[in-house]
C-alpha cells in the first residue's frame, strides 16, 4: 500500500490493521492506545511493552509505509499536534455529560475525523471507479448487514440521476442477480470490514460471470479488496478493525458515496439533468400540504 505524506499514522493503521501479523498488531495497538507515550520512548522500549522483538517494531513501521521507527515518531508527533489544534477548535470537553452533550461531543469528534476519511483514496482509483459506473451496461449494488441501507440509497440516488442501478435486498438474491452478468457490467460491493462472507460470495459470483467489481471498504488489505478490480478505501472515522466490528459507523461511506453520485451525474451531463427534472415532477406530485 502506497500512501501520500499527508496520510497520518493512525489512518494508516486503521486501513491495514486487519492484515498485520499478530505481533505487528500488538505494536500498532499500543501506538493507538498510548500515542503520546509512544512518541517519548525508543523502539526497544516499545518492543518490550508489546512483548516482541525490536525487529518487529521496525517491520511494523515499514508496514505503515515508514522507513523505520524514527520516521514514525516524527509522523506521530505531527499528528498529535494537529489533533490538539482540532480539539481546541471544536471544544470537545465543553458539552458536559448529558445526553445532548454526548451527541454534541460525538458530532465534534466526527467533524475532527472527517479530513482523514478520504485521505487514502487516490485520483486514479476514483476516476477508474467513476468511469466503470458510468459506462456499465448493467450496474448492480451488493451489500449486507449494516451496509445494506447504503446499497439501497446508492441504487436509488444513481437511478435518480440517470444511471440505473439495481439492488436486491436478499443476499442469495444478490448472488443470483450477479451470476447472469457479463464483462460489460459492473458490481459495486459495499462492506466496511471487507470480510462479510455474504458480500464476498456476491463479489465472487460477479467475477465468475466476468463482471467488474468495484469495492467500497474501510481496509486496504481485505478479502474484498483482493477480489476487486478497483477498491475505494474509505478510512474509518475511528481507527481499528475492532471498532469497525463493535461500533460500526457508515457515515464516512455515506459521504463518499453521495459525492460519487454527484460526480457520476456531472459525467452524464444532459442525461442527469433530464432525469432529475422528471424526478422532481414525480416528487412534487407526491407531496402533501
Amino acid at each position: 500500500m502506497q500512501w501520500s505524506d499527508d496520510v497520518g499514522p493512525t489512518t494508516r493503521i486503521a486501513t491495514v490493521v486487519n492484515a498485520l501479523q499478530p505481533s505487528e498488531r500488538r505494536v500498532v495497538e499500543l501506538i493507538l492506545d498510548d500515542t503520546e507515550g509512544v512518541v517519548e520512548i525508543t523502539a526497544q522500549e516499545l518492543a518490550d511493552r508489546a512483548g516482541v522483538a525490536r525487529s518487529t517494531v521496525v517491520r511494523s513501521c515499514q508496514s505503515l509505509g515508514y522507513r523505520g521507527y524514527p520516521q514514525l515518531r516524527v509522523a506521530l508527533t505531527r499528528e498529535l499536534a494537529r489533533s490538539a489544534a482540532r480539539a481546541t477548535t471544536s471544544g470537545q470537553d465543553a458539552h458536559g455529560p448529558s445526553a445532548l452533550g454526548r451527541i454534541r461531543s460525538d458530532l465534534d469528534a466526527l467533524a475532527a475525523a472527517l479530513p482523514r476519511v478520504g485521505s487514502v483514496l487516490t485520483e486514479a482509483e476514483v476516476e477508474d471507479a467513476v468511469a466503470r459506473v458510468v459506462a456499465a451496461r448493467r450496474l448492480v449494488i451488493v451489500a449486507s448487514g449494516l451496509s445494506s441501507p447504503l446499497a439501497l440509497d446508492l441504487s436509488m440516488r444513481l437511478t435518480a440521476v440517470g444511471r440505473p442501478a439495481e439492488f436486491v435486498a436478499d443476499p442469495v438474491g444478490q448472488q443470483i442477480a450477479v451470476s447472469r452478468l457479463s464483462p460489460e457490467d459492473v458490481v459495486v460491493v459495499i462492506s466496511g470490514s471487507g470480510a462479510n462472507e455474504l458480500s464476498l460470495r456476491g463479489a465472487r459470483s460477479a467475477r465468475a460471470a466476468g463482471a467488474a467489481v468495484v469495492a467500497v471498504t474501510s481496509f486496504a488489505t481485505s478479502p474484498l479488496g483482493a477480489l476487486a478490480d478497483v477498491a475505494l478505501v474509505v478510512a474509518p472515522a475511528k481507527a481499528g478493525f475492532r471498532h469497525e466490528v463493535e461500533h460500526t459507523s457508515r457515515i464516512p461511506h455515506v459521504i463518499v458515496l453521495e459525492s460519487l453520485v454527484e460526480i457520476v451525474a456531472d459525467r452524464l451531463g444532459t442525461t442527469a439533468a433530464d432525469t432529475r427534472a422528471a424526478v422532481l415532477t414525480i416528487l412534487s406530485e407526491n407531496l402533501s400540504d
